[in-house]
């Protein structure tokens, strides 16, 4: 559909350039954007390489999982994207990654602290954990619902980073921030004891940015 095109277009860029700076590998990972008017969500196939993926390749699809127009299955993953945007009326793009710092904490089950400012008026605050849900399936994003509520990014427990935003360029810099983040705190940790901002800071940080707790 013309109307989508523009649409599955950033989407094939912006997977690319998640492959490109790796963070994602292979065919892991997925990116979508949903319309909340006409209720249509455009997101990666599945199991395609973004070497080789064109824009006409994007899913178009319900929130329900009914195609409206597409060769290929989507991301298997279309039920963690559905259950945010249903969730969600703020939300227009997600990203999901497998980046390595990041996902490094997943899989030890911890928060990324507020160790950084620039945490602050990108993410929101610190990276929190969502409970463990299969792959595939609608847990996903009731999990990672739960602790999204005054974020825009959380960690997928031993499985990788979902990050929201109101258009795919939003949600792509939050996404390099979570990595950056992730790489400076596990970093920090190599060289002695990160120490997190203090909450009489967060406070006048969240004034600043006019963020909620």
């Amino acid at each position: 559909m013309d109307k989508y095109y523009e649409a599955q277009k950033k989407i094939q860029e912006i997977a690319l350039q998640a492959y490109n700076e790796q963070l994602v590998a292979g065919t892991s990972g997925n990116v979508s954007v949903y319309d909340h008017e006409t209720g249509v969500m455009a997101i990666t196939p599945s199991n395609m390489s973004y070497a080789i993926m064109k824009p006409e390749d994007v899913v178009l699809m319900k929130l329900d999982g009914t195609i409206v127009e597409g060769a290929h299955k989507p991301s298997s993953e279309w039920r963690m994207h559905a259950g945010v945007y249903a969730a969600r009326e703020d939300v227009n793009a997600i990203i999901h990654t497998h980046s390595p710092y990041a996902t490094s904490f997943a899989v030890t089950h911890e928060r990324i602290p507020v160790i950084l400012v620039e945490m602050m008026p990108f993410l929101g605050g610190d990276i929190p954990l969502s409970e463990f849900g299969m792959p595939g399936t609608a847990e996903l994003a009731v999990n990672a619902n739960k602790v999204l509520a005054n974020r825009n990014s959380c960690l997928l427990m031993n499985h990788g980073v979902l990050v929201i935003g109101k258009n795919l360029d939003q949600a792509y810099i939050r996404a390099q921030y979570v990595e950056d983040a992730a790489r400076i705190y596990h970093y920090a940790r190599e060289v002695g004891k990160p120490v997190e901002l203090d909450e009489s800071i967060l406070e006048v940080l969240r004034a600043k940015y006019n963020l909620k707790k």
